[in-house]
C-alpha cells in the first residue's frame, strides 16, 4: 500500500513539475493516435456507408469479416505490419519501421475495422423509407448518401471515440513495429510497460494518469458534442 501512496505522489510531482520525458511521451502517443484515428475515420467512414446502402453478392462475408475484424488482436496486426514493413518486405523500401509513421500505421489497421462497423450500424438505423422517399423526390444519390450521414453523424461519433480509445490504449502494435524508442517511439503504453518492469512505479502511475486523463478528456468532449447535438 505504501508504494502505491508513494508511487501516486511522486507521480502527481512529476506531472505538476512538468517532467520533459513524461511529456514528451504524452504528445507523441497523442499525434500517432491522433492521425491514426483520422485515417480510420477517412478509410471507415465511407466504406461503412457503403457497406450500408448497396447490396451486392458477398455483403454478408465482408461484413462478417468487418465484425470479426473489430476485435483484431493488436499484437496479430504487429507482426504483419512489421512484415510489411521489414527491410525484404513489400514496403520495406519505405523504411518507416521503428518510426512513428509504423506506429500510425497499424494504430489505423486497428482502428478502421471499428470505424467501419459503428458506421455501417449508424446509417442502418437511418429509416430505408426516408432514402427511398428522398430519391423519390428527385435527390441523386450523392445527396441522399450526404443526408443519410448527416442524419447519422451523432451515432458516428461514438466511431471516433471508439477507434481513438482503441488505438491510444493499445500497446502491442506500437511496441512490436515501433521498437520503444525513448525520444522517437516511446508511446505512453510502451513507456509504462518499460518503466512497471524497471520498478519505476511512480514513473508509471504518472503515464498511467496522464492516459486516463486524456481518454476521459477526448470522450467528454465528443459526449458532450453528441449530447447536446440530440
Amino acid at each position: 500500500m505504501d508504494l502505491v501512496v508513494g508511487g501516486v505522489v511522486e507521480a502527481l510531482r512529476l506531472l505538476v513539475s512538468g517532467d520533459a520525458d513524461v511529456y514528451a511521451v504524452l504528445w507523441l502517443s497523442l499525434e500517432v493516435s491522433t492521425l491514426a484515428t483520422l485515417v480510420s475515420l477517412a478509410l471507415g467512414v465511407p466504406s461503412g456507408a457503403m457497406l450500408a446502402l448497396v447490396r451486392f453478392p458477398g455483403r454478408t462475408a465482408v461484413v462478417s469479416l468487418v465484425n470479426a475484424g473489430m476485435g483484431l488482436p493488436p499484437v496479430v496486426v504487429g507482426l504483419f505490419v512489421s512484415l510489411l514493413l521489414w527491410r525484404s518486405g513489400p514496403l520495406g523500401a519505405w523504411e518507416l519501421l521503428y518510426t512513428p509513421g509504423a506506429i500510425v500505421l497499424a494504430q489505423a489497421v486497428i482502428a478502421t475495422p471499428i470505424v467501419i462497423g459503428i458506421t455501417l450500424a449508424a446509417v442502418q438505423n437511418v429509416p430505408e423509407k426516408f432514402r427511398l422517399q428522398m430519391l423519390a423526390l428527385g435527390a441523386s444519390r450523392t445527396q441522399m448518401v450526404a443526408v443519410v450521414l448527416r442524419e447519422a453523424r451523432l451515432p458516428m461519433l461514438v466511431a471516433v471515440m471508439a477507434g481513438f480509445g482503441g488505438v491510444i490504449s493499445e500497446i502491442g502494435a506500437s511496441m512490436m513495429v515501433g521498437g520503444n524508442i525513448k525520444g522517437q517511439t516511446r508511446t505512453l503504453t510502451t513507456a509504462m510497460a518499460l518503466e512497471t518492469s524497471k520498478g519505476n512505479f511512480e514513473v508509471a502511475i504518472a503515464l498511467s494518469l496522464l492516459l486516463l486523463a486524456l481518454v476521459f478528456g477526448v470522450n467528454w468532449a465528443l459526449t458532450a458534442i453528441q449530447q447536446r447535438g440530440r
